[in-house]
């Protein structure tokens, strides 16, 4: 199973980015339509992205400097919940925070779906997070 990285750097504080990934308006602000957060060691993680219900729980809340979340598919037998990790590292640049993302454990035939949508998501991140109004988002995920 291989690993997916990707790095955005963002035009705010580490403070404002991490609300961007553990509040349901954060969250929903740029990916997903529906979120459901406890951002605590063992609390859910529910966000509901282009009709795909992911789910599993946060295993690393470190503010402003880490995020670790198990990710899944309810319903998917190839990744059900909390079959794969997703890490944020947030790192302060000078101009702002680099967002360092890695989502280990997908199978091979995810990579592709999953590369698509992180490459969609993280400029969306990059926008809110710079305080940027997206708009609504009509991203839907490769056939």
């Amino acid at each position: 199973m291989p690993d997916f990285h990707a790095s955005i750097d963002i035009e705010a504080e580490p403070d404002t980015v991490f609300d961007y990934l553990v509040t349901a308006d954060g969250m929903t602000a740029w990916m997903g339509e529906f979120a459901t957060l406890e951002p605590h060691r063992g609390g859910r993680f529910r966000v509901d992205i282009a009709g795909f219900p992911i789910r599993g729980e946060y295993l690393e809340v470190d503010r402003p400097n880490r995020v670790v979340v198990s990710w899944g598919i309810a319903g998917s037998e190839d990744l059900p919940p909390g079959a794969s990790l997703v890490s944020f590292e947030l790192t302060a640049v000078s101009g702002g925070t680099r967002v360092d993302l890695t989502h280990t454990g997908l199978p091979d035939a995810r990579v592709p779906g999953h590369r698509a949508g992180w490459a969609h998501f993280l400029p969306r991140l990059k926008g809110a997070g710079a305080g940027h109004a997206l708009g609504p988002d009509d991203w839907r995920p490769l056939s």
